[in-house]
C-alpha cells in the first residue's frame, strides 16, 4: 500500500514550540514498521516555523511573513535532524523534500515531483515533505500542510491519506463546548464533506485546524484516495489506519478523480473575489460543464485581477464553483450580461474557461 501521512505542528512540539523527540520517535517507529511490512510511506511534517521560534529564543511566534519565512529556515534543519536520527536508528533513510504549490500547477514540475518521490520510495527511503516556506512567495499567508499532503497523495496515486492531529477525528459539533458531540466514524463520498462547522487552528503553533483537514479530506476523496483524520497521540495510529482499523474519521474515496490543477484551484489558493451568475448560466455550468461566459454574469464582487481565483455564486448566494478569472473585475463589470458577439475585441470570450473551473456541488 502507498500511504501519505501528515502530522501537524501542535502534535510534534510542546507549548514553547520545542520539538518533542518522543513524538518523533513514536512516529518514526511506525514508519519503519510499515516500510518493513512492504508499504511505501511519505510523511508530510509541519513544525519548521515553530521549531525556528524555539531555536532563536523568540518569546512568541511572529506575525509578519518575512520573519516567518526566515525563521523557518532555522527550524527546518532542526526538524530534519530529529527525523534523520530517529529513522536512521531504525535502519531507514529519511529524505527531505520541500515543495510549493507551483509544483502541483505546472505540469512539468508536477511530473518531476512525482518521479522524485516515487524513486525515493523505490530506494527504500521515507520522504519527509514540507512546504518550502523559506523561499516561497505566499505559502505561509494562505496555506498549510494538510492541503499539501492531499496534493502529494494525488500526485503519487496514494491508497491512503492519514491526517494526524490533536483530536480523535471529526465530530458533529465542537466537543470542547458541546458535551453531546459525537465522533463521525465514516463519511461517504457523496456526503457534503464540509457541512459540519469547523474552527480554524486550535493551536497558536500551527496554521491548520479542522477546517483545513476537512478541505484536505475532500481533496483526497475527489482524487479517489481514502482519507482518515485521527489523533496523533493514539498508540500505533498510523499502523492501525493502514491495517484498516477504525482510528478516527474515515472519508471514503469518490469516483470523481479530479486533476491536480483543479484541486489546486478549488482548495489551495487565495480567493480574491466572486462573480454572481443567473439561473441559465448555473444550469450550463452544473449540467453541461460549460465555460462561464460574460453573458451569464449578473454581478462582480471584489477587485480581482486577471488570473486570480474567484468564487462563482448563484442568485441565492450559494458558491457553486471556483475558477481562474480570464479578465479583471473592472472589465468584467463593464461587459457582464453582454453576448459574445457584443464583446469588445480585446476582451476574452470566457469569464472563466471550463478548464480553469471546479464545480463545488
Amino acid at each position: 500500500m502507498r500511504v501519505v501521512a501528515k502530522i501537524g505542528t501542535s502534535s510534534i512540539t510542546d507549548q514553547l514550540g520545542v520539538i518533542d523527540a518522543a513524538v518523533i520517535d513514536a512516529m518514526c517507529d511506525q514508519l519503519a514498521r510499515l516500510r518493513a511490512a512492504g508499504h511505501e510511506v511519505i510523511l508530510v511534517s509541519s513544525g519548521a516555523v515553530s521549531a525556528g521560534v524555539a531555536a532563536l529564543g523568540l518569546a512568541a511566534r511572529p506575525n509578519d511573513v518575512i520573519t516567518l519565512q526566515a525563521i523557518s529556515a532555522a527550524g527546518q534543519s532542526r526538524l530534519m535532524e530529529h527525523y534523520n536520527r530517529s529513522l536512521g536508528s531504525r535502519g531507514v533513510v529519511a529524505a527531505q523534500v520541500l515543495l510549493v504549490p507551483h509544483d502541483f500547477v505546472d505540469r512539468r514540475q508536477y511530473l518531476h515531483a512525482r518521479q522524485t518521490l516515487v524513486r525515493l520510495m523505490e530506494l527504500g527511503c521515507v520522504p519527509i515533505v514540507n512546504e518550502n516556506d523559506a523561499i516561497a512567495s505566499d505559502e505561509i499567508r494562505y496555506g498549510d500542510n494538510d492541503r499539501i499532503a492531499a496534493l502529494v497523495a494525488h500526485n503519487v496515486a496514494a491508497d491512503l491519506l492519514v491526517l494526524l492531529t490533536d483530536t480523535p477525528g471529526l465530530y458533529t459539533a465542537d466537543p470542547r463546548t458541546d458535551p453531546s458531540a459525537q465522533l463521525l466514524e465514516t463519511v461517504a463520498a457523496d456526503d457534503p464533506l464540509l457541512s459540519v462547522a469547523a474552527t480554524a487552528s486550535g493551536s497558536n503553533r500551527g496554521s491548520g485546524g479542522m477546517a483545513s483537514k476537512l478541505s484536505a479530506a475532500r481533496m483526497a476523496s475527489w482524487s479517489g484516495v481514502r482519507a482518515v483524520i485521527a489523533k496523533a497521540s493514539r498508540p500505533d495510529v498510523l499502523v492501525d489506519a493502514v491495517a484498516g482499523v477504525s482510528v478516527g474519521t474515515t472519508f471514503q474515496p469518490s469516483s470523481r478523480n479530479l486533476p491536480a490543477r483543479k484541486l489546486w484551484i478549488g482548495f489551495a489558493t487565495n480567493v480574491e473575489g466572486a462573480v454572481v451568475v443567473d439561473d441559465g448560466a448555473r444550469r450550463a455550468l452544473v449540467e453541461r460543464g460549460t465555460s462561464l461566459l460574460p453573458a451569464g454574469v449578473t454581478d462582480v464582487l471584489g477587485d480581482f485581477a486577471e488570473g486570480d481565483v474567484v468564487d462563482v455564486r448563484d442568485s441565492g448566494g450559494v458558491n457553486i464553483a471556483r475558477g481562474i478569472a480570464w479578465c479583471d473585475a473592472a472589465v468584467l463589470r463593464e461587459v457582464r450580461g453582454k453576448r459574445t458577439t457584443d464583446l469588445p475585441p480585446n476582451v476574452a470570450h470566457e469569464a472563466i474557461h471550463r478548464d480553469d473551473l471546479l464545480l463545488l456541488i
